[in-house]
């Protein structure tokens, strides 16, 4: 079993900047795949940011030049930086592990981030 806790979320003008954290625990030696996801009220959850174990990243289409995906093996943590915010970033952001043994996905229970002036 893998726990993620995140944190970081908060109420930020249009134009600013936050950084999400996630922090790993417990079958953290099986994690290769982590990501951000979030979820926009009345809207599907979304793919914002995903990292390989080695680092390798991919961004959503919304996010790219604005986001950076980064993650600190050594301390099982994971971040999220996102500048330039904008109201269309306002979600619940969910920090998602990936393990391959044994195959499986894990969540965490999201942070709010609000934009709005």
């Amino acid at each position: 079993q893998v726990q993620l806790v995140e944190s970081g979320g908060g109420l930020v003008q249009p134009g600013g900047s936050l950084r999400l954290s996630c922090a790993a625990s417990g079958s953290i030696f099986s994690i290769n795949t982590m990501g951000w996801y979030r979820q926009a009220p009345g809207k599907e959850r979304e793919l914002v940011a995903v990292i390989s174990r080695r680092g390798s990243t991919s961004y959503a289409d919304s996010v790219k030049g604005r986001f950076t995906i980064s993650r600190d093996n050594a301390n099982n943590t994971m971040y999220l930086q996102m500048n330039n915010l904008t109201p269309e970033d306002t979600a619940v952001y969910y920090c998602y592990a990936q393990t391959t043994v044994p195959p499986s996905d894990f969540w965490g229970q999201g942070t709010q981030v609000a934009v709005f002036s």
